[in-house]
């Protein structure tokens, strides 16, 4: 982003969507203060601290180690802040979920609460396609709000309603949902989305793939206009149908564009092992048994395979386990936050775990078989590498992958490394 546009996008969009303005910011008596955050400023990129944003919020963006922001944040940041709507084409790991939610945290910071708000009347809503990248939305928002008194929550399928409900306290600032599940609270009047002044629509794309949108479409319906409230629209591809979409739900947006391409994944080293179908068992094996291999997503497209897999790689005494849709919720849920803490070495997935799942410290990610769409080599893979850490990616390809790596390397724009296994390992 050059100097010119970092000057003059905030007042474009300001301009645009004047339904916010900034207010002398709110801020909670601390002991912390900017001296104690110290980073110094680089050409090209954008720091936090340019951003004027609230105290207790740079406090947490600190604390979460974060210093400079990745291009999207940079991007999305300079119009949002200023209250205006975004419509963002970017692939996980981009820092995106970041964006949106500093977003909101420092407008919600720097603005009074609305007088007579409702009992489970979020003033912020966000509607994710999955379980699992909604619970991971909800604890980023739970980490950026640890300062504040910011309540947060969520309702997603497949867990205790009860629970979820006891949840939602009397003031929710932001609530994270799945379709469903969020159209179950507001059928039963358990949620109030009439106040909510900023909305989110993560992964649109798969929203769209997984047939959410009638769903998303309901949820909307029961929002402010788009002109009385934020909206932002993340999606990693930008179809006909997505920018349809966005134009009904947002009002004259800012567009941010990351490509989806592995040049995103600089850290990533990238391997393809050109092997039989019938060795790559006990090269998976023999690769996990050597040193290094420390926090290992293994990435299949069947679950019956998964499942073949994960008892396979327990027979060779190694700690693994697996997580695929037919996997219970709680279940799931319980062996992300094993593997998450390091007490799994190796978790067996299928694209389930593709998308919106971050765990820091993957130091490999193995494609024991190809994925069918292109776009899935770059989620799979963004799974390590990131924040500045270097990541591995290794790729089995056999016959079966054979007619998928030309599609891939299409898609990406590039030609991968294709070479043997290392000596010994077969």
């Amino acid at each position: 982003m050059s100097e010119s546009e970092q000057t003059t996008a905030p007042a474009q969009t300001e301009n645009r969507k004047p339904k916010r303005r900034r207010r002398k910011p709110r801020r909670r008596q601390s002991n912390w203060d900017l001296r104690q955050f110290q980073v110094p400023a680089v050409a090209g990129k954008w720091r936090f601290h340019d951003f004027d944003l609230p105290l207790p919020l740079m406090r947490a963006i600190h604390a979460q180690g974060f210093e400079y922001c990745t291009p999207i944040q940079a991007e999305a940041l300079t119009h949002t802040l200023l209250g205006g709507d975004a419509v963002g084409k970017a692939q996980t790991g981009t820092g995106k979920t970041a964006a949106f939610l500093i977003s909101m945290l420092a407008y919600f910071l720097e603005e009074e609460t609305p007088d007579g708000q409702k009992p489970g009347a979020p003033r912020a809503l966000i509607v994710a396609p999955t379980r699992e990248l909604a619970l991971q939305i909800e604890k980023d928002a739970r980490a950026l709000a640890r300062f504040t008194k910011l309540n947060v929550a969520s309702v997603v399928g497949g867990m205790d309603y009860q629970q979820q409900l006891e949840g939602l306290g009397e003031t929710l600032d932001i609530l994270v949902a799945t379709p469903g599940r969020l159209l179950d609270f507001h059928q039963k009047r358990d949620v109030d989305l009439s106040q909510v002044e900023v909305l989110v629509l993560d992964e649109a794309d798969r929203m769209l793939s997984m047939g959410f949108i009638p769903d998303v479409k309901r949820i909307i319906a029961h929002t402010p206009k788009p002109e009385e409230r934020q909206t932002f629209l993340f999606s990693a591809t930008f179809t006909e149908d997505i920018l349809k979409l966005a134009s009904q739900w947002t009002r004259s947006p800012a567009h941010v564009e990351i490509e989806v391409t592995v040049d995103n994944a600089a850290n990533i080293d990238q391997h393809v092992y050109l092997v039989g179908d019938e060795d790559k068992a006990r090269l998976l094996v023999k690769l996990l048994q050597q040193d290094g291999f420390e926090r290992v997503m293994v990435f299949c497209n069947r679950r019956d395979l998964v499942r073949k897999l994960e008892g396979l790689l327990k027979d060779a005494g190694i700690n693994a386990a697996m997580i695929s849709g037919d996997v219970p919720q709680n279940q799931r849920i319980g062996t992300l936050e094993s593997f998450r803490e390091g007490e799994i070495q190796v978790l067996v997935a299928t694209d389930v775990a593709g998308r919106g799942i971050h765990i820091e410290d993957v130091s490999h990610v193995i494609n024991y078989t190809l994925p069918e769409d292109p776009e899935d080599y770059v989620h799979r893979i963004g799974r390590t590498g990131r924040a500045g850490a270097k990541g591995v990616s290794i790729s089995f390809v056999g016959e079966e992958d054979a007619f998928s790596l030309p599609e891939i390397e299409r898609f990406i724009n590039d030609k991968l490394p294709c070479e043997h296994p290392p000596e010994g390992l077969l």
